[in-house]
C-alpha cells in the first residue's frame, strides 16, 4: 500500500510501515530493510516534493526482490510520482 501527499518544503521523504500482520518482529523489519533497498534504488527517477509512505501487507516475506521492486514500481507510477 503506498500513500503519496505533497511535501510543502519541496524536498523527498519516505517512510516505511509494516504492522503485525506481516508476522513477528523479525519478519517486520526484514520487510522494512527491503522495502527501503528498492525506494533507494528508485529514488533518483522520483520527482522532488513529496512524501511517501509504504505499508507493508501480508505475505511481503515471501515475495522476491524483483516483484518487490515492481509491485513498488507500478505503485510509483499509478501514483504519478515515478
Amino acid at each position: 500500500m503506498l500513500i503519496v501527499l505533497p511535501n510543502p518544503e519541496g524536498g523527498l521523504r519516505f517512510g516505511v510501515s509494516a504492522g503485525r500482520s506481516v508476522g513477528n518482529a523479525v519478519q517486520r523489519n526484514r520487510a522494512k530493510r527491503r522495502i527501503r533497498a528498492v525506494l533507494s534504488e528508485l529514488q533518483p527517477r522520483i520527482a522532488s516534493g513529496w512524501d511517501i509512505v509504504v505499508l507493508a501487507r501480508r505475505g511481503i516475506h515471501t515475495a522476491d526482490y524483483a516483484a518487490l521492486r515492481a509491485a513498488l514500481e507500478q505503485l510509483l507510477r499509478r501514483a504519478g510520482v515515478l
